[in-house]
C-alpha cells in the first residue's frame, strides 16, 4: 500500500510540474499535453531556429558548389567510368548525350517537381527573398525579362525564376518561366540536365527564338542583361548596372513582337563583398581577358563561413532580396527594326527601369539620394 501511495504522489509531482511549465494542460488525455507542447513558443524549443539556418545555408552552397563545380566533376567523372567497370554506363549516358543535345535549344525540359523542392524554400528562407509584381502579365502576349543586377551568383534571379519558390506561377498565372544563362553550361554532363530541370535556357539565339517564335504564347525570356561584365561592379551599397551599349535584347524583342519588362533586384550585390579593381589596372585586364575567353568574369570574392557568420567563406550574407517585376512596354513586330526604332524602344526602357528603381528604392533600404547609374 506504501508503494502505490508513493508512486501516486510521484506522479502528481510530475503533474504538476507539466502544469507549471504548460499553463494549458488540464486534465484529460495525453493528446492535451502534446497538444500544449506544440502550441508553445518556437523559443522553447532553443535548436530549432539554428538548425533551420544550417539547413537554409546548406541549401545555398549546394547551389553555389553545383554552379561552380558540378559540370566539370561529371565531366571528369565520366571520362573515368570509360577506364572502369562501368563503362558501359558511361557509353549509354554519352550516347543520350548526343542524342538529346539540341533539346537546350528547343525550349528545354522542366520539371514542375524539381522547381518544387523543398530545398528552394530553405533556398529562399536564407536571405530571405522576394518577388513582388506591380502590373499583371497576359498569356496572350511573350516577353522578354531584363533583369538587374548580375550580382555574383544572380540569387534573385535563379529563385525567382528558376523555382517556384516564391510562387511565380500563382503570381503570374499563365506565364512561363525561362532563366537564360550561358549556353556553356550546357555542355557539361549532368549539369545541363540539372538545369534544364529548373526551366534554364541557354542565352542564345536559337534558344531564345524557338521560345518566343514556335512555343506560342505565355512564355517569358529572363535575361540577366549585365552579364559577366556587371558581376565586375558588384558590391555592397553599389547601384550600377550595365545597358548603355546593351540593345541586343530590345532588338530582339522587337523582331520576336515581345514586349519588354525591366526587372529589377534590391539586395542582390549585398550578397558578397568584392575586391574591384581599377579600370586599365593590371588585374582588371586579367579579369577582361578571362572573361572573353571563358564567358564569365573570375570575381575575387567572399562571404562567410558556413557555422560562423564572422569567418570568411564562399557561403553568402544573409541579406534581403527583393526582386520587383515593373510594368511591361508593350513592343510592335518588326522584322528588320531600324536603328533608330531599337535606341527608341531601348530608352523607353531606360527610363522604365530607373523609375522603378527610384519608386521601390527607399522602400528596401537606400536613401531619396541614391542614384541608379547606367554604364
Amino acid at each position: 500500500m506504501k508503494t502505490i501511495l508513493a508512486a501516486y504522489s510521484g506522479v502528481l509531482k510530475v503533474y504538476s510540474l507539466l502544469s507549471h511549465l504548460v499553463p494549458s494542460l488540464s486534465p484529460g488525455t495525453g493528446s492535451s499535453i502534446l497538444s500544449a507542447l506544440q502550441d508553445r513558443p518556437a523559443a522553447f524549443w532553443p535548436c530549432r531556429s539554428k538548425m533551420e539556418k544550417h539547413l537554409q545555408a546548406i541549401s545555398v552552397l549546394q547551389w553555389v558548389i553545383t554552379f561552380l563545380a558540378m559540370g566539370a566533376v561529371c565531366s571528369v567523372l565520366l571520362v573515368y567510368m570509360f577506364c572502369t567497370d562501368c563503362w558501359l554506363i558511361a557509353a549509354i549516358y554519352t550516347a543520350w548525350l548526343i542524342f538529346d543535345w539540341n533539346t537546350p535549344k528547343r525550349g528545354g525540359r522542366r520539371s514542375s517537381w524539381v522547381r518544387g523542392w523543398t530545398v528552394w524554400t530553405y533556398f529562399r528562407d536564407y536571405f530571405p527573398i522576394r518577388l513582388i509584381k506591380t502590373h499583371n502579365l497576359l498569356p496572350s502576349r511573350n516577353y522578354i525579362f531584363g533583369y538587374h543586377p548580375h550580382g555574383i551568383f544572380c540569387f534573385g534571379a535563379f529563385c525567382n525564376f528558376g523555382t517556384e519558390a516564391t510562387g511565380f506561377s500563382k503570381k503570374f498565372p499563365g506565364i512561363k518561366p525561362s532563366l537564360a544563362t550561358l549556353a556553356g553550361n550546357f555542355r557539361l554532363p549532368v549539369l545541363r540536365d540539372y538545369l534544364m530541370s529548373g526551366g534554364i535556357c541557354p542565352v542564345n539565339k536559337n534558344s531564345i527564338d524557338y521560345l518566343l517564335s514556335r512555343n506560342g504564347t505565355g512564355n517569358a525570356v529572363i535575361i540577366v542583361v549585365g552579364g559577366a561584365a556587371e558581376s565586375l561592379q558588384c558590391a555592397p551599397g553599389m547601384n550600377t548596372v550595365t545597358l548603355k551599349n546593351r540593345k541586343g535584347f530590345v532588338k530582339l524583342a522587337l523582331r520576336k513582337g515581345s514586349d519588354l519588362v525591366p526587372v529589377y533586384s534590391f539586395g542582390e550585390n549585398d550578397a558578397y563583398k568584392q575586391v574591384i579593381f581599377e579600370e586599365g589596372s593590371y588585374w582588371r585586364t586579367i579579369q577582361r581577358k578571362l572573361q572573353k575567353f571563358l564567358g564569365f568574369a573570375p570575381c575575387l570574392f567572399h562571404g562567410c563561413g558556413l557555422f560562423f557568420s564572422d569567418s570568411w567563406g564562399i557561403v553568402p550574407y544573409s541579406k534581403p532580396i527583393t526582386t520587383i517585376v515593373g510594368e511591361p512596354i508593350t513592343v510592335p513586330k518588326i522584322e528588320n527594326p531600324s536603328e533608330e526604332t531599337v535606341d527608341m524602344y531601348h530608352e523607353m526602357y531606360i527610363k522604365s527601369l530607373l523609375c522603378l528603381f527610384d519608386k521601390y528604392k527607399t522602400r528596401f533600404g537606400l536613401k531619396e539620394s541614391d542614384i541608379l547609374q547606367i554604364q
